[in-house]
């Protein structure tokens, strides 16, 4: 049930809904504090503020995508980010501007990756991994589209002028939204593990009636995107200063970080062409086994060019492929049976520590330097391998007995 129409509006959908809330922050942040003569953390609280909000609704967000389908979450997300924006656009007052930012949290988390994920597994169940794998292609050029279009708008007609049109390709995805067929993929399976692990034994089941094998599994995928989560925000707010903090020019700088969107479209087209006989848990496992070591190539970055443009190519080419593992993976552990609602509940730690990540990253900069916050990360990517090789040592039986399944069809 999910056409190439459907994947197409959808990602379109991604990469304007991406460019004109996440990608907001990047492009005008710095230009709204000194337009309304504010200091920068009031601008970055406002959006910290947006990922608490994210947290807050997770659960309830995904649950409505469960009952109701994607159709009316995401338009009604479309035109809060319309909101959002004009807020931006007006707001003289501090107040009005934190409101903004909160409608904005409500916008990303009814628009972003995780409800058109939520949206595709509904309609399409287990054929819904090449449809995600799709979408990310389009919404990883929001930064490249955005960034560049935004900055033509300011600098012709000024930040408000460029908020309001923000606001107005925001208003663009609603018929985009609109489309979304209101289906369900067959009768909604409980779970997709193996029978040994005793799925349908209710009496080993928790209050969501989910047994214990699921309950593990879903703990580390939860432990996984958490550790990544905290990574990848402080690394989005504080790369381009760790490799100036290590010795490199600026202009090296930023030249070795944009590689790290290169790396993520590549591996992201790479996984939806090869991909699809590798199993999310595999590829999970073998990302995060290569992010800690891209990270060591980074303290040799002062002295070889080459290594900081590895660690950054390296580094957004994993997370390419993490980014669609993050949608696939519930799909291998819970199935399509309240898909929504089981990812919602299990982002929101991921959620509340993204939105602290820059400003804890930017107190251990300050105290361990550069060195110090490459090594926190090193910790924290380990942890996050460590939960990896754990969740598909718990998997790898359902990989074994739906092959020969594989093979007879």
């Amino acid at each position: 049930m999910i056409t190439r129409a459907l994947v197409i509006k959808l990602g379109l959908g991604q990469l304007i809904s991406w460019g004109t809330a996440y990608y907001l922050i990047g492009n005008f942040g710095t230009l709204i504090a000194q337009h309304h003569g504010w200091s920068s953390s009031v601008v970055y609280a406002g959006f910290s503020l947006s990922l608490l909000t994210m947290a807050v609704v997770s659960p309830f967000c995904g649950r409505m995508i469960d009952r109701h389908g994607g159709r009316i979450i995401m338009t009604m997300g479309s035109c809060l980010n319309a909101l959002g924006c004009l807020i931006l656009a007006f707001a003289d007052q501090q107040i009005l501007h934190f409101i903004g930012w909160i409608i904005l949290g409500l916008a990303m988390r009814a628009t972003l990756y995780d409800a058109a994920f939520a949206t595709l597994a509904r309609i399409g169940g287990r054929d819904a991994r090449r449809a995600m794998g799709q979408i990310t292609l389009f919404g990883g050029l929001a930064s490249t589209v955005f960034w560049p279009l935004g900055h033509l708008i300011q600098s012709e007609c000024g930040i408000t002028i460029a908020l309001v049109a923000y606001a107005g390709f925001a208003l663009l995805t609603i018929p985009m939204y609109a489309a979304i067929p209101d289906a369900r993929h067959g009768a909604p399976s409980g779970t997709t593990l193996n029978s040994t692990d005793n799925t349908n034994d209710t009496s080993n089941a928790d209050d969501h009636g989910l047994p214990t094998h699921q309950r593990l599994c879903g703990f580390l995928y939860a432990v996984i995107v958490t550790l990544l989560n905290v990574v990848n925000a402080a690394m989005s707010a504080h790369m381009i200063a760790i490799l100036i903090g290590l010795g490199l020019t600026t202009a090296a700088a930023i030249n070795a970080a944009s590689l790290r969107g290169i790396g993520q479209s590549a591996a992201r087209a790479a996984e939806i062409l090869f991909g699809k006989r590798i199993a999310p848990a595999s590829l999970t496992l073998f990302a995060t086994a290569v992010l800690p070591l891209c990270f060591v190539l980074a303290f040799w970055g002062d002295r070889f060019a080459i290594a900081a443009m590895t660690f950054t190519l390296l580094y957004g080419a994993a997370n390419g492929v993490l980014t669609i593992t993050r949608g696939t993976l519930p799909l291998m552990i819970f199935g399509n049976a309240r898909y929504g609602h089981q990812v919602g509940r299990l982002l929101v730690p991921g959620f509340i520590l993204s939105a602290l990540a820059p400003s804890l990253y930017e107190r251990a900069i300050a105290h361990w330097g550069p060195n110090g916050a490459l090594w926190l990360s090193i910790g924290l990517l380990a942890c996050a391998c460590g939960a990896a090789i754990w969740l598909y040592l718990l998997l790898r039986p359902q990989r074994s007995e739906t092959r020969p399944a594989l093979i007879v069809r």
